[in-house]
């Protein structure tokens, strides 16, 4: 394919990765670049993790952190150290030709880091994901989601709302990439906890780690941690039906279904809807100064560099 002034090798785009909707390779391929324009704003200059599928959704899949050695100069480069003392190179997929890249590597998902270059040290965006245990309703995910964008908007921080394309809802907050992932990760943890109180005695909100304990929905603070990948935006994922990560609207939230949104309906709604994220970077504020505000100490700069592997 040519892709701008590129040329993207395809191999098999009749293979069939979804069976259930009779979705193939290229049928993905080419629903990634015809959203490009409104992916690549949240995938720009981060760390790329690969989960491939290369036969499609119903069979065996690998994740790869390291980019392959031979890949095309329009595809980036992100070198990362771990803790263990190991490190790699991951992909940055900047641009349409690089997304087509990985798709064809069996990439149904997008799967980023938190953080961009040159600062992976710090994120620029905080993410509360409300996760339904089981037996749980979609409406507990969709009333918590509301107390998380009020407590939010009294700290003074624009909330983006998406559903995960599985079973949740993450909302984002774009914050300016000050501060490390442990600073983030704390002040997400009480913001978590706070809504977990204006919820109340109801029990359907949560943010008790040990899974056998918990009851309702969890309020997940962890994902704010060093090295965690979410499935961005406009990002399709690995269900029988091709569903899609799609961003809303706040007022869409009382009533989405996360179902409505597929590989077959997007570009669709995109067009017609437009980009509920379109812009959010914009929007980033500073954290530091947000801290007292739900009674934490003030962030600690020192020794901002030091990895934090704990949950």
């Amino acid at each position: 394919m040519r892709i701008g002034r590129h040329e993207v090798a395809i191999s098999n785009p009749d293979k069939v990765f979804f069976p259930a909707p009779g979705l193939t390779k290229g049928d993905l391929v080419r629903y990634y670049l015809d959203v490009a324009e409104a992916a690549l704003p949240h995938l720009r200059r981060r760390p790329f993790h690969m989960k491939r599928f290369p036969d499609g959704v119903e069979s065996a899949f690998f994740h790869q952190k390291r980019v392959p050695a031979k890949h095309p100069p329009f595809v980036g480069e992100a070198p990362v150290s771990f803790p263990s003392g190991h490190s790699t190179v991951f992909a940055v997929v900047d641009n349409a030709a690089a997304l087509a890249w990985v798709v064809n590597l069996g990439c149904i998902e997008l799967h980023t880091w938190h953080s961009r270059l040159p600062e992976l040290e710090r994120p620029d965006y905080l993410l509360i994901d409300l996760d339904p245990s089981d037996g749980n309703p979609w409406e507990w995910v969709r009333e918590i989601a509301l107390v998380v964008r009020e407590v939010m908007d009294g700290l003074g921080l624009a909330s983006f709302p998406k559903t995960s394309g599985a079973t949740g809802l993450h909302v984002l907050a774009p914050i300016r990439p000050e501060l490390p992932f442990p600073e983030v990760r704390r002040f997400a943890k009480t913001l978590a906890e706070e809504v977990e109180r204006r919820v109340g005695d109801q029990g359907v909100a949560t943010t008790t780690w040990r899974v056998a304990e918990r009851r309702g929905v969890f309020v997940d603070f962890g994902q704010n941690a060093r090295d965690r990948t979410i499935a961005t935006a406009y990002s399709v994922r690995p269900t029988a039906d091709a569903r899609v990560s799609a961003p809303l609207r706040w007022e869409e939230v009382a009533d989405v279904d996360p179902a409505a949104f597929t590989l077959e309906t997007m570009r669709a709604r995109l067009g017609a809807a437009g980009d509920p994220m379109r812009g959010m970077w914009r929007h980033a504020v500073s954290l530091p100064p947000r801290f007292a505000r739900l009674g934490l100490d003030p962030p600690s700069l020192r020794g901002r560099d030091r990895l934090d592997t704990r949950r």
